[in-house]
């Protein structure tokens, strides 16, 4: 249990930091090139020649693998909470790296963030061990499926809240790559290849990516931010306790769901640092 929760919070401090590097990294490639200013590809290969865009995009993949093994071994509500205080992580982080002021409740939303997390650590039991049946695998897939093709119809409606719905697909999506992971079979080749689980994580990996992206253009950072943060944490938290066994320690189901809430809370009060690079002053 303790190395799991170190896995998650070891994410968290990667993705958060990350945020906060490619930001810096985007911004000097954009002052050192005007032209790549308009041009997100132009952008994007100026910025692959700055180290910290560099440093992030490692940091992230690092992250990634983190999540992986905390995945595997604590349960779905535990690292879904962990991972929403990346946001915290990029708070801290875009003070002291681009010079951005915490307002006073946003320092005591970074406290929430820590104390729901220390909460989780001490009321948090096993997982499940559940891999769920070959139908509820497939049930996953399908899940997956449907949110790309619900994220580009809301692309082509294009509605008045487009980055919360969009932000929303995205939150969902990267719901379905905690909850794939956590029932893949096994890692070797042939069991991915035979397993829908490692396809649902493929699928709704690049569906959350996308349209987190496109949702972080389309309008509010805020509003598709905590559309993702909601999204994320609270159906794969619960769809492990149901169908794949994650329990709490004896007695302490109410301490749990307290330092989730604590933490998911404090995540929301942050989500104006789901682009770190846009609540950085400019350079």
């Amino acid at each position: 249990m303790g190395p799991g929760i170190v896995f998650a919070l070891c994410a968290a401090l990667f993705m958060g930091t990350a945020t906060v590097l490619q930001a810096m990294g985007a911004r000097r490639a954009v002052a050192a090139t005007p032209g790549a200013a308009g041009s997100g590809a132009r952008t994007l290969v100026a910025a692959l020649r700055r180290w910290p865009f560099v440093a992030g995009v490692a940091l992230d993949m690092a992250g990634f693998a983190a999540e992986l093994v905390a995945l595997r071994s604590v349960p779905l509500f535990v690292v879904e909470a962990a991972l929403s205080s990346s946001l915290a992580v990029t708070a801290v982080a875009a003070a002291l790296l681009l010079g951005v002021r915490l307002r006073r409740q946003e320092w005591a939303a970074v406290a929430a963030v820590c104390l729901g997390l220390v909460v989780l650590a001490v009321s948090a039991g096993r997982d499940g061990h559940g891999e769920g049946t070959e139908r509820l695998r497939l049930a996953v897939l399908v899940v997956a499926l449907a949110l790309a093709v619900a994220g580009r119809v809301t692309e082509r409606a294009a509605p008045r809240n487009r980055a919360a719905v969009l932000g929303a697909v995205a939150g969902l999506s990267f719901g379905v790559v905690a909850v794939a992971v956590r029932m893949l079979v096994g890692f070797t080749p042939r069991e991915l290849l035979t397993d829908p689980a490692a396809y649902a994580v493929a699928v709704a990996g690049v569906t959350g990516f996308v349209f987190l992206v496109d949702a972080l253009q389309s309008g509010s950072v805020t509003a598709a931010t905590a559309a993702m943060v909601i999204t994320e944490s609270l159906w794969p938290a619960v769809f492990g306790v149901v169908w794949l066994g994650d329990t709490t320690r004896h007695d302490r189901a109410p301490l749990a769901v307290l330092g989730f809430a604590l933490s998911i809370a404090g995540a929301l009060a942050l989500t104006r640092f789901g682009e770190a690079e846009q609540t950085a002053p400019p350079p």
